[in-house]
């Protein structure tokens, strides 16, 4: 992760500032009277397909490409409704969000016995130094986890409609270690040791990105946080 130039995160970049953009046009075309933005807001559902888009972008692993697909296919489906071209409701979602969740499940249970297979030791379901990179999912709930590997290398924290805390005080990184984080009506808390030095990098939509440490005396230790808060939070602390 130190040499990694992060194209994924730049493609991210490009496709929010092209949706905001078009918002903004939009907008600007209500203003003249070249349409009707009060009809346009009935269209909310574009908020699933956008928050599910950046994911997608944005992710880089297997959970969270599922998510941003999921978002994205409820969003299309809301959008479909809306123009009366299928008939769907919100009683329809929630079996499809058990559906999603169970195939979660299974692919998160294949993963592991594959690694059994391939001879990796597992501790509650998941490999023994996994916490060396992190990959946490917390949708409409809570996700406590302490790490406390001595070689963390970063990873993917993921909170939808929930809160994900990840107390890394007793753990160490060997020079650089970057974390991905995605809040979406949810927030996310790190605890950090207090000779790691932190950078911020991600980007708040309605949110906002909060770092409360100490300064270390060095900066041999850095932990970059980088990715989205749209209404919602992240917080950095010791």
């Amino acid at each position: 992760m130190k040499n990694d130039p992060h194209p994924r995160n730049a493609t991210t970049q490009v496709v929010l500032g092209l949706l905001v953009i078009a918002m903004g046009l939009l907008f600007l075309l209500d203003n003249l009277g070249f349409v009707d933005m009060h009809r346009a807001f009935s269209f909310w559902p574009m908020l699933f397909v956008i928050v599910g888009t950046v994911k997608l972008c944005d992710t880089r692993t297997q959970g969270g490409t599922m998510l941003g697909a999921a978002m994205v296919g409820i969003g299309v489906l809301l959008m479909l409704d809306r123009m009366d071209i299928i008939d769907f409701s919100w009683r329809t979602i929630w079996p499809l969000v058990l559906i999603g969740l169970g195939g979660f499940l299974v692919a998160k249970a294949i993963r592991g016995k594959r690694a059994q297979e391939s001879g990796v030791a597992m501790l509650d379901g998941a490999p023994v130094g996994a916490g060396e990179v992190i990959d946490v999912t917390a949708i409409l709930g809570a996700y406590e986890r302490r790490v406390t590997t001595q070689d963390f290398r970063g990873g993917e924290i993921t909170a939808v409609m929930g809160g994900c805390e990840l107390d890394m005080r007793g753990a160490s990184i060997r020079g650089e270690a970057v974390i991905n984080v995605f809040a979406f009506w949810g927030g996310v808390t790190i605890k950090c040791p207090p000779d790691w030095s932190v950078s911020l990098q991600g980007t708040p939509i309605l949110g906002g990105f909060e770092e409360k440490t100490i300064a270390p005396p060095d900066d041999s230790k850095r932990l970059v946080i980088r990715g989205y808060a749209i209404m919602g939070g992240v917080e950095i602390r010791n």
